[in-house]
């Protein structure tokens, strides 16, 4: 008889601790749906607060898994600091290395998220062509193996320019990104057919290694059909850095 609830208390130990695991990504979709629809989000920040290395390493074991992960929560925390507060963005600069995202017992600044995480440990200010060398642990843990060039066409840093805020899975990953990326260039992109010079975005420009140069750029708006053929010529216009706020959209299913 001992044995028998012995037994049973082992089991219902262990049901509970698995009922009680967090998923993260599925915290972070959580988190910016509940911007997206004007609910309360305090619950899903404070897990975040509460998570470990341990714990989303645990978990985010893929390039999908921790693009999706880090994409929702930046553009979640982007949303609720600058809701927030506002006149940070008077100072681009300052705001985006501001420490704010407080996670796996770290406090992580927008850069830190969008150039050590996701562009795995590039220098901001470097077109992409140059890498950071000697990362703490928890960059090396977090960091993508690959960089994957969509990412610049998901994030959204709240400027006019950028590109609208969507809810991100591991799982759909690939087709959610290029969804909005073809979304997006669509947009921000016109094309001179007598000249063959494409116009579009300056993201292409300012993390051109991330598209495998100019020439990919030029490649890229080919092969997603918002160019007819490969431009011969690319220009960039002008990125609007006014502050929009809300800018939501739903990638159909």
């Amino acid at each position: 008889m001992k044995k028998f609830f012995l037994i049973l208390i082992l089991t219902s130990a262990f049901n509970f601790k698995a009922q009680d695991t967090v998923n993260y990504n599925e915290v972070s979709q959580d988190l910016l749906q509940n911007i997206m629809d004007n609910k309360s989000y305090e619950k899903q920040v404070k897990i975040l607060e509460e998570s470990t290395l341990e714990d989303l390493v645990s978990q985010l074991k893929t390039d999908n898994q921790k693009i999706a992960f880090w994409v929702n929560v930046y553009n979640s925390f982007i949303q609720i600091s600058l809701t927030e507060n506002p006149k940070e963005y008077e100072d681009r600069g300052a705001y985006f290395k501001k420490p704010r995202v407080k996670i796996a017992g770290k406090t992580l600044s927008f850069d830190e998220i969008e150039h050590d995480i996701l562009r795995r440990s590039r220098i901001k200010l470097s077109w992409g062509y140059l890498r950071k060398y000697f990362r703490p642990k928890y960059e090396r843990k977090l960091r993508v193996k690959n960089i994957d060039w969509r990412i610049h066409f998901a994030l959204n840093c709240g400027a006019k320019s950028c590109p609208p805020v969507a809810v991100f899975t591991p799982e759909d990953l690939d087709t959610e990104f290029d969804f909005m990326t073809t979304e997006y260039l669509k947009e921000q992109t016109t094309y001179d057919k007598e000249t063959r010079t494409a116009t579009s975005v300056s993201l292409f420009s300012w993390f051109r290694a991330d598209f495998g140069g100019l020439c990919g750029a030029r490649q890229i708006l080919a092969d997603y059909n918002i160019t007819p053929e490969k431009p011969k010529k690319l220009k960039f216009g002008n990125y609007d850095w006014t502050l929009s706020l809300g800018n939501f959209r739903k990638i159909p299913k």
